[in-house]
């Protein structure tokens, strides 16, 4: 007995105060609450069938069979809730260079959480889903959303989920994603996190200071201050990135690039365009700004990148199902 074809579409999201670190591995739960902007420039698609009659899970992403070291154990979360066995065949396409610190997990865990529960048979509110997606990818939990969403950081599974804070801003918000590398970054995001959890000295204090951002951007968005914003968006990810120097062994996801494509930010800046930067896991520079400053900028960055390099991201929509059969 095959289940229903169900494929769901989820966009990336890029966070403005960052998710670094857990207080459960398992179940992804975070040391500090996160919240990002979800774009529409970047997205996943998945289908997902159950086959009684297949004993395994199958994994083909950007048309490449994989090792479902990952998915399985996600899948078995939804077979568990749905009562079912059945192997699952999977089919994904990732319009985001993936592992490349443009948030490829998130979109990809968020479509395979609305499309595998609905496959499987179950009906799960937001909430539930956004809980479900986080225990394939934290970052996941926050594309179940559209726009501005906060990921409340929670103590347990239960309590661990996001929030829509503006679903369809009309600020006129952009993201210009500098792609200085399309290829897959040599420390991982999971790997990355518990380094630095374990080993840097500071890390306490980014937790604080995470707190204390989360706190403090949510009313610059809701009045449309992109400095403030901007500013607390920059100095958060600065931060993040700072205590990746300070763990043991210490590492960077910088590249030259980066800090070209940073400096020029900087210079823009300093001329009077309110425009900063922010970076995930990954040496790919976001830039956030407004609709009337992205030419300045594209032309200010085109003097060092090319052109089909520089991307021009809208706040995106959340998980969607579109096609059932």
């Amino acid at each position: 007995m095959k289940t229903p074809r169900v494929t769901a579409r989820a966009h990336t999201n890029i966070a403005l105060v960052k998710y670094w670190g857990k207080r459960d591995e398992d179940l992804i739960i975070p040391m500090n609450g996160s919240l990002s902007l979800t774009l529409d420039e970047f997205y996943t698609e998945t289908t997902v069938q159950f086959d009684s009659k297949q004993q395994t899970d199958h994994l083909i992403l950007d048309g490449v069979t994989q090792p479902t070291t990952r998915v399985t154990p996600f899948l078995d979360i939804i077979r568990n809730q749905a009562g079912i066995t059945a192997g699952a065949v999977v089919t994904s396409t990732n319009h985001v260079p993936t592992a490349a610190g443009l948030a490829s997990s998130a979109s990809a865990y968020a479509a395979l959480a609305a499309a595998a529960s609905k496959a499987a048979g179950l009906t799960l509110n937001r909430q539930d889903l956004s809980r479900l997606a986080r225990r394939g990818s934290g970052s996941a939990t926050r594309s179940v959303f559209g726009g501005f969403v906060e990921w409340q950081a929670g103590t347990n599974d239960a309590t661990s989920y996001a929030v829509p804070i503006d679903e369809h801003p009309t600020w006129p918000i952009r993201m210009v994603t500098v792609v200085v590398d399309r290829a897959e970054k040599k420390i991982g995001s999971r790997a990355g996190m518990q380094t630095v959890v374990k080993t840097s000295p500071f890390y306490q204090e980014w937790v604080k200071k995470a707190q204390a951002d989360l706190a403090a951007i949510k009313p610059a968005i809701a009045a449309h201050d992109i400095q403030q914003t901007g500013a607390i968006a920059e100095s958060n990810a600065m931060a993040m990135h700072a205590l990746n120097l300070t763990a043991t062994p210490h590492f960077t996801y910088f590249t030259a690039d980066s800090l070209t494509a940073m400096h020029c930010v900087e210079e823009l800046r300093a001329k009077g365009i309110p425009c900063y930067y922010t970076m995930d896991a990954g040496p790919n520079v976001k830039v956030l700004c407004e609709e009337q400053h992205v030419a300045a900028i594209l032309t200010a960055l085109q003097a060092h990148f090319d052109k089909n390099d520089l991307l021009v991201a809208h706040p995106g929509p959340g998980v969607q199902i579109i096609r059932e059969d």
